[in-house]
């Protein structure tokens, strides 16, 4: 029975020493599961920042190109007084005349929201700009093109109004 009896305090003895050596690598592998979820969470982050600058980037595009688009419609017939088209669909054609007539190729969702814009009414009816239906705050807050310099540290994509003013060439607040 001695012989036995010493491999078993061997065998206890061995356990004893890999005890700490196993809580030591659960900490290890807690700590890279740790460091793995900030580093995760900051690549989110970046990957929405780059998003949103991505929609932001269409806003300013089709928001710029709706705005021309007002401006050339208002002036074409300007015999018959200034008129405003009354939907998007009006300057995708024109239905003043019975060509075809186009000032935009097709009637813009708000890049920002996916949804309809909401639209900044005219004299004498219609609408002369367009604005996002969105409150999330911008990151571009600086350096915008003339036509664009109301923009400047707006609190909303709401505040960035695409518009032709009449007797004024810009975007205005």
């Amino acid at each position: 029975m001695a012989p036995s009896t010493a491999l078993g305090k061997r065998v206890t003895r061995c356990r004893q020493q890999h005890r700490p050596q196993q809580g030591f690598a659960y900490v290890w592998a807690l700590m890279l599961v740790l460091i793995m979820g900030i580093y995760l969470a900051q690549v989110g982050e970046a990957w929405q920042n780059r998003i949103q600058r991505s929609k932001e980037e269409e806003l300013m595009r089709v928001g710029n190109e709706i705005r021309l688009a007002i401006k050339q419609y208002s002036e074409q017939n300007s015999a018959a007084g200034l008129q405003y088209p009354k939907t998007l669909q009006d300057l995708v054609q024109d239905p003043r005349v019975p060509f075809p007539r186009r000032y935009l190729r097709k009637a813009y969702k708000d890049p920002i929201t996916g949804g309809d814009w909401l639209m900044i009414g005219g004299p004498g009816g219609g609408f002369m700009g367009v604005q996002s239906q969105s409150l999330q705050k911008p990151l571009k807050n600086d350096q915008f093109i003339n036509e664009n310099a109301s923009f400047k540290d707006a609190k909303s994509y709401q505040d960035w109004r695409f518009a032709h003013w009449p007797n004024q060439g810009g975007g205005r607040k």
